[in-house]
């Protein structure tokens, strides 16, 4: 409630007035209270605990206010800016020594506090542990070291829970009816709340539970069963859970449902009103043989010595806007999800797939990026403009590398007309490819997967499946339009969400190096080393039997990309600036770039709605919405890969290693595309230490050494449906000789000692039909928070289609590309 409430006649004191943000909260309230930061000052100049009483009469509080300014100090207190000792008397935290964070608790019992200054992780024991579940905020204090040197805290206050609702399996014991979370780092049973029988629900169940009582030292979380899903083995259940428990939306508000009702089922005439007419144009689509929602369509033709490139965009924003329910639900989204067979759309149907979809034959509201690009694939000019589009053809990828790279008869006829236009899109292609080498963009190479499923939805075969160039093609058309998107909006300074991507950190470079340096290799660039250095050096190493190991190595050192309105430019695609643009159907980011850049062709200023118009917030928020979809993602197909394997224990397999992490191996088979945990136990009489510098697991009696990229037969032992986990046993170790500890480089480097290049799979993870930006998929590496289940892959950008699920191959992970329909991307 506001102060201008108390009736508050008398002007502030000249002490008041002194607030350095006295004016902002002018702005905000006809009678200010002292700022968060003054309160803050006035603390730190006091240098002791004030109670109440003493602190309201230092800032000059009427006796009208006292009710208000009270309230503000209750917020900051939530907000862990202050804390009140025991005496009652706020202080602030920093002066006792209090550290604020987010938990992130560990299936087994212990956890982190992921503190707010980007500091030292904080361990939380088990008894700390007992009183918070993961992603609580709370603030802590470090009582010393944990028996690893790693600081060790002791919780002080709770000052935000994460969880009001869970999903769980429903488990009896003894009579007491628990949920026991599926979510893994929640290591707490919820016992439901009295006078729950446990005939309302059976054990086994899968059921979403409210809590109403958060856990305590001395007692464990109570809840009340307010959802019961089924089974754990029905049809889809793995999508349900996943759903609830990364808490992502998906059912469109009543608001949102009745704004889509309203909306036309064609272009109305009154949409034409200041767009060209592209109708004639001869405009097509080129996507996978299962998509259905289209957001771009291109068109080529020689100009002069050059090309004109013609990329058309779905205009969501013309019928999603600013501030509306439907804008809202999607920015609360902020991605499509892909799941296998489903799909959970930023939009509702009739905009994604019906209104927005540049279905073919019909006219579509579209933003154009209108490119002249020259012979050596410089953009030299560019405009974008709103327009009407009539898509001539639905294409699919391998249709058009039909035509265009097989001659296949049927393809071309299939083409008709429309062939001499996708000869130009080739031949700017084949220009686009060569700037791309000689910008040194980075190329990791990718092995794709899909699924396919029986009748009962569950995955029948895990095939693989290869990019052609027709993906490649339309991937280089996307990067085309969105670094256009980029450098339109920087020359006219107007606000905007970059995908910024940095160089890799000096602690991996400096491992990144000191690795290479074993085998006679360097990276370029010193200390700041560019994308073309990494080029390079993946240029030098194709062909090496050990080319697996050496590209996982480097992919490994790259950081993660994001969305930011600071501009830090892309590593991987080694461009200074880089936005999203061509998928605003799936992706809010896109969405946002669509409206600025109507801004400014009206000469005005786009502001959003969501977080008071805080870009970087918004930023924030655009990044978690795509690493949930993308964790999301990965437990459905690590649960369908569980449910898969689950009939074939005993069996034996060739398979390489695809991570190595301080409790084992990870190992990724070959022709099945799984992956599974060889733990650090079952690796032979000997104690293994785990050496990160060279991700590798090292006997310390033997000197064995198993590391990434190894190749190695295993026995499938064990499937735990109910963790989402595949453990396998040893049979036969590398088929190298064994390395002992303090070999030279040379010594590693006999080709005897190297795994075929042919048998290095790549790591599992779905694939989009199209690439919206080739980006680095970056893994978690920190051992205290890898899990033991089927390896986590990186997100990516991707749009892929609903059905099939496509997924990379266990091993790698990669760059990924310019037009990626699934998943929110690095």
């Amino acid at each position: 409630m506001s102060s201008s409430k108390a009736k508050n006649t008398k002007k502030p004191s000249k002490f008041r007035q002194s607030d350095p943000f006295y004016e902002r909260e002018c702005q905000k309230y006809d009678f200010p209270l002292p700022s968060r930061e003054f309160i803050t000052q006035v603390l730190t100049e006091r240098g002791v605990p004030l109670p109440f009483g003493e602190l309201a009469d230092a800032m000059d509080i009427l006796p009208v206010e006292r009710e208000f300014f009270e309230r503000r100090m209750f917020a900051m207190e939530r907000d862990g800016q202050v804390i009140r000792n025991r005496r009652g008397a706020y202080l602030l935290p920093a002066k006792a020594d209090l550290i604020r964070g987010t938990v992130q608790g560990h299936p087994d019992g212990y956890g982190f506090v992921v503190t707010d200054d980007e500091g030292a992780d904080i361990f939380l024991g088990p008894n700390e542990m007992r009183e918070v579940l993961h992603g609580d905020r709370v603030m802590v204090r470090v009582a010393g070291l944990d028996r690893r040197g790693r600081p060790e805290g002791k919780l002080v206050e709770v000052l935000e829970r994460a969880n009001t609702r869970i999903v769980g399996r429903v488990l009896v014991e003894n009579g007491v009816t628990l949920v026991v979370p599926e979510n893994r780092r929640i290591s707490q049973e919820i016992l439901l709340a009295p006078g729950v029988k446990a005939k309302k629900v059976v054990a086994g169940q899968v059921v979403v539970v409210e809590l109403v009582e958060q856990p305590t030292r001395y007692a464990q979380p109570i809840g009340k069963v307010v959802e019961i899903l089924g089974n754990y083995a029905d049809p889809g259940m793995e999508i349900e859970i996943a759903l609830r428990k990364h808490e992502l939306p998906c059912e469109f508000s009543s608001a949102a449902k009745d704004q889509t009702r309203r909306l036309p089922d064609a272009v109305r005439k009154s949409d034409w009103k200041g767009r060209e007419d592209l109708t004639a144009l001869p405009l097509v689509t080129i996507d996978g043989e299962t998509a259905r929602d289209f957001d771009d369509a291109v068109f080529c033709e020689r100009q002069g010595r050059g090309f004109r490139l013609v990329v058309a965009i779905a205009d969501v924003s013309h019928y999603v806007k600013v501030g509306s329910a439907l804008d809202g639900e999607a920015y609360d989204r902020g991605n499509s999800v892909y799941f296998p067979r489903r799909v959970i759309p930023m939009l509702p149907e009739k905009l994604s797939n019906g209104l927005c979809s540049l279905n073919p034959q019909v006219e579509r509201l579209c933003m154009v990026c209108d490119m002249a690009i020259s012979t050596t694939g410089a953009i030299k000019q560019f405009r974008f403009y709103p327009a009407v589009m009539f898509s001539k053809a639905r294409l699919t990828y391998n249709q058009v590398a039909a035509a265009l790279y097989e001659q296949d008869a049927a393809a071309i006829e299939s083409v008709g007309e429309l062939l001499p236009h996708l000869q130009n899109l080739d031949k700017l292609f084949r220009v686009l490819l060569k700037a791309r080498a000689k910008r040194g963009a980075i190329d990791f190479e990718t092995q794709e997967t899909r699924m396919i499923f029986d009748e009962n939805g569950k995955i029948a075969q895990i095939v693989p499946e290869k990019r052609n160039d027709a993906h490649r093609l339309i991937e280089e058309c996307m990067l085309a339009a969105n670094v256009c998107a980029s450098e339109f909006l920087q020359t006219h300074e107007h606000a905007a969400l970059y995908r910024v991507h940095e160089g890799p950190t000096p602690e991996k470079l400096a491992k990144l190096r000191e690795f290479f340096a074993e085998f006679g290799l360097q990276l370029g660039g010193g200390e700041e080393p560019r994308a073309g250095d990494y080029a390079r050096l993946l240029e030098k190493i194709q062909g090496r039997p050990d080319l697996q190991l050496l590209q996982t190595v480097m992919l490994r050192s790259l950081r993660q990309a994001m969305y930011s309105p600071d501009n830090v430019g892309h590593f991987g695609l080694a461009y200074e600036a880089y936005t999203h643009f061509t998928s605003p159907i799936r992706r809010y980011p896109d969405l946002l770039v669509h409206r600025a850049i109507k801004a400014v062709l009206a000469a005005d200023k786009y502001q959003p709605a969501q977080e008071a118009g805080d870009w970087e917030q918004i930023g924030l928020h655009c990044s978690m919405t795509e690493r949930r979809a993308d964790e999301a993602d990965r437990d459905v197909e690590n649960w369908l890969k569980c449910y898969y394997m689950q009939d074939r224990i005993g069996e034996e397999f060739d398979g390489s290693v695809s991570s190595v992490v301080p409790f084992g191996l990870f190992v990724a088979l070959d022709d099945v595309f799984v992956e599974g945990l060889v733990h650090i136990s079952d690796l032979g009489s000997d104690y293994f230490h785990y050496d990160d510098a060279h991700h590798s697991l090292v006997g310390e009696r033997t000197g064995e050494r198993y590391r990434l990229s190894d190749r190695v037969r295993v026995q499938l032992v064990r499937v735990n449906m109910e963790a989402s986990k595949i453990d396998f046993r040893l049979i036969a170790g590398p088929a190298r000789v064994t390395e002992r500890v303090g070999k030279t480089a040379r010594e590693k480097l006999a080709p005897e000692s190297l795994p075929p290049a042919s048998d290095a799979p790549a790591k599992p993870r779905r694939r989009a039909a199209k690439a919206e930006a080739v980006e680095v998929a970056q893994p978690v590496d920190k051992p205290k928070k890898a899990k033991a289940a089927a390896k986590p892959r990186a997100p990516a950008d991707s749009k892929a289609d609903a059905k099939p699920a496509k997924t990379k191959k266990p091993g790698k992970t990669s760059l990924a590309g310019a037009k990626k329909k699934a998943k929110t991307s690095v």
